[in-house]
């Protein structure tokens, strides 16, 4: 691996119907969207594995049974339960959590199917030149990657999670805390309805 000392974490939401990609259900239905939740969550797990840049691990967000993440390829030893209110406690309690005992941690999330190898390199690399946060900006007006090298709560606090403004936002308070910051290439995610033509293109599933 090229970088053992950092970690690559993928935070995931539990499958269950009804409550996973929520904003695709009208086009999907309850079930189409919790299949796709699923295909994207494996196609996530196997990339960052596959890119043998760092070690990876696999935050979930409830502390409850599931047996979906028991079939994950490569298996999951051992899997994190999210800690927090909302999603930016949680994720500043992770990024606390795993800097104890690494360099530098990204957080990724279940449903970019353009996370590849390079883009990963590119942000680890980033953070390991002297960038104190990296960011890959999402398409929807939030990020599909962060990247730090010490925790920083302030970064994710006070965010309006789930709206456009999430990118904007974050780029304020690290403007505020005076952080370094460098910023990769636009994204996109699944979260849309329009977002289903382009994921469809990719042919991944």
């Amino acid at each position: 691996m090229k970088f053992p000392n950092a970690r690559i974490v993928q935070f995931a939401k539990i499958p269950t119907a009804g409550h996973v990609k929520t904003r695709l259900i009208p086009a999907l239905g309850e079930q189409g969207a919790l299949e796709l939740h699923q295909q994207l969550l494996r196609h996530t797990w196997r990339s960052l594995n596959a890119a043998q840049l760092a070690p990876v691990e696999l935050w979930r967000d409830q502390n409850s049974a599931s047996s979906f993440f028991d079939d994950l390829t490569p298996p999951i030893n051992p899997q994190h339960v999210q800690q927090g209110a909302d999603l930016g406690e949680r994720m500043a309690n992770a990024v606390a959590a795993v800097l104890e005992s690494c360099d530098v941690v990204l957080i990724v999330g279940s449903d970019c199917p353009q996370l590849d190898g390079d883009y990963l390199e590119a942000a680890l690399q980033a953070l390991y030149e002297g960038s104190e946060v990296v960011l890959g900006p999402a398409s929807d007006g939030g990020y599909v990657l962060i990247g730090l090298r010490r925790a920083a709560p302030q970064v994710f606090s006070d965010i309006d999670w789930g709206s456009d403004q999430v990118l904007a936002q974050t780029r304020s308070r690290l403007q505020a805390s005076n952080c370094r910051w460098h910023e990769l290439p636009e994204r996109w995610d699944v979260d849309r309805p329009e977002d289903l033509q382009r994921l469809r293109a990719l042919e991944l599933f």
